[in-house]
């Protein structure tokens, strides 16, 4: 009798946790949506690795050639705060985006000794406290501050895993010195402990960076992630001045606040920025988790017949988003999705879930959908693009994926919404992007996307293993 009771506390202990922490209230801070400010001097930058038949890929990087000049400039203040930052390649090949983001900033440094520099990141790239990051050891020895998001603090993505792990596991810590077991994303092997923080499916996964330039600050939000293994991936993102920027520090004030770190240099900053700017042509927006699902889900819904939405996105699952873009297509808007096939992932092979199963529903409802054409890269793009009648615009990017975990306040994520009208130089260049990798099929000189047969699934086995995956949070996505 006395075990029957306590296995039935025990179950009734996780389910209640699993519960608790499934519906808790968010951190301060988090679902962040700020006022709409004058673009200042906004900058469209792509990343794009182009296949010209047998030829090796070309790389055409803007993202990360303006994230080190940005740095290079900073004489009082910088803020990092990315997702994967490591130097892990599946082959050993690619630009070293980790290292050059990490001596980057040890120079400006050691050039500057008083700048306020703070680097956010995800407890991925130690896996969980399981192995040393080099990065991390080295920025913290020039004496720049690194911070690893505290993710508890969030809801959780796989309640039937973290109710467990916050009962049994969480309590035994982690360590680097310790580690018998594989390394999913590096060679230092790591623990069971590692393994188990790892099946909570959570994350920071924003990429922002944040400067002081020539006396006011800059910021740039993208889909691009410095890790060396990444480097060939396509991916956008949008630089830019003004009010803004200040609304992306709070943003990521949060971050700092949810993990215990201190805040005051962002503090500091916040003091010295201005948050006036005469008005223009455009505006913008700062979004992050739900907010974003919130202004995609208006960008969808509003648009009326004769529009136009183009969508580019690394994985697409979230079930409003779909419905949102099947309804928008039968009311006689244009919708084009752009997808990666979800067929490489550094070297492994994945089976396609959930893009093909999605796009297998969109294509089924009339929508028109086709492949990027990678080659062991992935089309890591999370662009949502509006063009109206009317010759308005609305422009969504950032980090965030249209999934479960990335829109419903349990990754962390950043984005940028742009209102502006169609000849905006920034929405041009974003048309101009979507629209080469569109039309650039078989039979163009560099053969960027694929139509949908190419790699269409239409197993009822994996879309049901798609739903049941995405409605549970049991998923990478």
């Amino acid at each position: 009798m006395t075990m029957k009771l306590l296995l039935g506390l025990l179950v009734l202990a996780v389910a209640g946790t699993s519960l608790y922490h499934s519906f808790k209230p968010l951190p301060i801070g988090i679902a962040y949506e700020g006022n709409l400010h004058p673009l200042s001097q906004p900058r469209l930058l792509t990343d794009r690795t182009l296949h010209f038949g047998g030829e090796a890929p070309r790389l055409d990087h803007e993202i990360f050639d303006e994230t080190l000049a940005m740095i290079a400039q900073a004489r009082q203040f910088i803020l990092v705060d990315m997702f994967l930052f490591n130097s892990t390649s599946a082959e050993g090949r690619g630009r070293p985006l980790a290292e050059q983001l990490t001596q980057a900033l040890i120079r400006q440094r050691e050039a500057f000794p008083e700048i306020d520099m703070v680097v956010i990141s995800d407890p991925i790239n130690t896996l969980y406290g399981g192995a040393e990051s080099v990065q991390f050891r080295q920025l913290e020895q020039a004496g720049i501050v690194v911070v690893q998001t505290k993710l508890t603090g969030l809801r959780d993505s796989n309640p039937l895993w973290s109710g467990i792990w916050r009962v049994c596991c969480q309590w035994f810590g982690n360590s680097s010195e310790s580690g018998w077991l594989p390394n999913p994303i590096g060679d230092e092997k790591v623990t069971l402990r590692s393994y188990l923080s790892l099946l909570n499916f959570k994350a920071n996964h924003r990429k922002v960076l944040i400067t002081d330039s020539a006396g006011d600050f800059r910021a740039l939000v993208s889909s691009a992630n410095p890790h060396d293994g990444s480097s060939y991936h396509s991916n956008i993102g949008l630089s830019f001045g003004g009010p803004a920027v200040a609304d992306l520090l709070r943003s990521e004030r949060a971050v700092l606040a949810l993990s215990d770190a201190s805040t005051q240099a962002v503090d500091n900053a916040l003091g010295r920025i201005s948050e006036t700017a005469p008005a223009g042509d455009a505006q913008i927006q700062i979004l992050t988790e739900s907010a974003i699902r919130d202004a995609a889900m208006e960008t969808i819904t509003t648009a009326e017949r004769g529009d136009r939405l183009d969508m580019a996105m690394f994985y697409l699952s979230h079930r409003e988003i779909l419905s949102a873009l099947i309804k928008a297509s039968r009311r006689g808007v244009d919708v084009r999705i752009l997808l990666d096939a979800n067929h490489d992932a550094f070297g492994r092979e994945k089976s396609g879930v959930p893009n093909r199963q999605a796009a297998m529903e969109l294509t089924n409802n009339g929508v028109s959908v086709r492949w990027c054409n990678t080659r062991g890269e992935q089309c890591h793009s999370k662009l949502l693009l509006r063009q109206d009648q009317d010759g308005r615009a609305r422009m969504l990017l950032g980090s965030a994926n249209f999934t479960r975990r990335n829109l419903d306040d349990l990754n962390l994520e950043s984005d940028v919404l742009v209102l502006a009208d169609r000849t905006h130089s920034s929405i041009s260049k974003a048309n101009i992007f979507f629209e080469e990798q569109w039309s650039s099929g078989p039979g163009s000189p560099a053969v960027m996307s694929l139509p949908y047969q190419a790699w269409a699934d239409h197993s009822q086995l994996r879309y049901w293993q798609y739903r049941f995956m995405e409605a549970t949070g049991l998923s990478t996505f």
